[in-house]
């Protein structure tokens, strides 16, 4: 047992990319997650870098190679665009970093094979960020199929619905909604089951904004899974859900049901002549999913300080990007696609 009167040092993160979600990262480990020091940031656009260095308070790095090279950064966070993920993810792995990496690696499935064959050959740790995993309510319903508290899982609902579409510019890069939005779905899907899919069948509309599909993307899907143990998951999205961040999972199985519901902005209800009213739900996603950044961070704190094994590994990187390679499929062909006809 260690001595608590011995400092312990900290995990020193440097991060790769301080977009929307890289700064947020930069600032939770900065002065959120016990065990974690940020040691520097970097962005290929220098003034959004000099924004988040100066106001955290740490150095700012000149290139990913100088970050990757230093001696002084213990693990890389790459938060980076998703086309720069495979090159920083196989230059850390090489350089003996530890590794935090947003989802997705990448779009290209062999893009992504290539990389993770790197990083399993260097034996760094890594994590991918599926956040979802570590929501209290989400992890909750998964905690109670993996205890066997509703027997064997027979059906898993899972709605995910954004509060207003991306701009345009962005869907036309994202990969469409299977790759950029559902993917955290699939994710779930296979978390929530303890099971790998097997057959996917999905449809798709464009029903919010014409632009979208002019765009060559949807912004209304559902999809059926089936899953090795014989489970059925479905998952409906929308790119545009008017009352706001609805984020919603139900796993039915043979001795009962275990569902996680939306927060409620306060507990308040108002009841009166019109009807019964209640506060509304989070809009933008910070607002629901802070606490389950803050438990990926101190999960990945431990893989790194502790050898504690990695909760995402690198192989739930790949698999969703599989299964929704498959659902675009598809769709496309207006069938049921094997998960096996993808890879």
């Amino acid at each position: 047992m260690s001595d608590p009167a011995v400092a312990v040092e900290p995990v020193r993160i440097g991060v790769l990319g301080v977009g929307r979600i890289g700064a947020m990262h930069a600032e939770l480990i900065a002065r959120r997650i016990p065990g974690a020091a940020l040691a520097c940031v970097y962005d290929a656009h220098a003034p959004s870098a000099n924004a988040v260095g100066t106001q955290l308070g740490v150095p700012i790095a000149e290139t990913a190679e100088q970050m990757l090279s230093n001696p002084d950064v213990d693990a890389v966070a790459i938060c980076s665009s998703t086309d720069t993920h495979v090159d920083l993810l196989i230059a850390a792995a090489n350089a003996g970093k530890a590794i935090f990496c947003e989802k997705p690696i990448s779009l290209n499935l062999a893009e992504v094979d290539r990389a993770l064959a790197v990083v399993d050959a260097s034996g760094v740790p890594i994590q991918i960020g599926f956040n979802r995993r570590f929501d209290p309510s989400h992890k909750a319903v998964h905690d109670a199929v993996a205890t066997g508290q509703i027997g064997d899982v027979h059906i898993v609902r899972i709605s995910s619905r954004d509060p207003a579409p991306p701009p345009i510019a962005y869907i036309r890069v994202s990969g469409g909604i299977f790759l950029d939005m559902t993917v955290h779905d699939l994710d779930m899907a296979r978390y929530l089951t303890g099971s790998e899919v097997v057959t996917v069948f999905a449809r798709g509309a464009v029903r919010i904004d014409p632009a979208i599909g002019e765009a060559g993307d949807l912004d209304t899907v559902v999809l059926v899974l089936e899953h090795e143990n014989g489970a059925i998951t479905t998952i409906d999205n929308s790119r545009q859900a008017v009352y706001g961040y609805d984020q919603r999972v139900e796993v039915f199985g043979s001795a009962g049901v275990v569902a996680s519901d939306n927060p409620r902005t306060t507990t308040t209800t108002l009841s009166n002549a019109a009807g019964a009213h209640m506060s509304t739900i989070p809009y933008f996603f910070l607002e629901r999913y802070i606490p389950s950044y803050l438990a990926e961070w101190a999960a990945f704190v431990d893989m790194v300080r502790d050898g504690a094994p990695s909760p995402v590994v690198a192989n739930d990187g790949r698999a969703p990007l599989v299964i929704g390679l498959a659902a675009l499929k598809s769709v496309r062909e207006s069938r049921v696609v094997l998960i096996s006809e993808i890879g």
